[in-house]
């Protein structure tokens, strides 16, 4: 499915939500490269270094709201500096990922996977996918090289 909300010309957020060992920071990663090759100015919040960051060891519902929080915070500051914005997150809660979209224009992608990664035992059992608004990524298979020559793609079809 390619499709996200339009995005405004200061607000270039990418959000990448999935399981752990789907590929976020992979892809993540990549796409901050193709972007700063390109000039352009990008910066990426991973949800591991953030929690690393702030010191933020809860993974109950409420710590992983708050981190969610602080995610979608940073990412709306650094937009608004005009960089690109890669946030590679898990943020299991579609609620908060729906009213992050309701207060700006992002790309959601979900990432997801069918392989096993040996990332299994982190996975959020209360994840819930997206269900509209989205591009969908299953990384089954693909070497980050063709998941992010997918994501262009659909990124290209969304903000046109």
């Amino acid at each position: 499915m390619y499709f996200c909300t339009a995005m405004a010309a200061s607000h270039h957020i990418v959000w990448i939500t999935g399981q752990p060992g789907a590929g976020k920071s992979t892809l993540g990663k990549a796409l901050m490269g193709h972007w700063e090759a390109q000039g352009e100015r990008c910066f990426m919040v991973d949800g591991d270094d953030l929690r690393g960051l702030t010191a933020n060891a809860d993974y109950t519902r409420a710590g992983r709201e708050a981190n969610i929080r602080r995610a979608q915070d940073i990412a709306l500051y650094l937009a608004g500096q005009g960089c690109f914005v890669v946030v590679c997150i898990v943020a299991p809660y579609r609620f908060l990922r729906e009213e992050f979209k309701s207060r700006v224009q992002i790309c959601e992608i979900y990432v997801h996977t069918s392989e096993l990664r040996g990332r299994e035992q982190f996975h959020s059992k209360d994840y819930e996918p997206p269900l509209e608004e989205f591009i969908d990524m299953d990384t089954t298979g693909k070497a980050p090289e063709e998941s992010l020559a997918d994501i262009l793609v659909a990124l290209e079809h969304s903000w046109a």
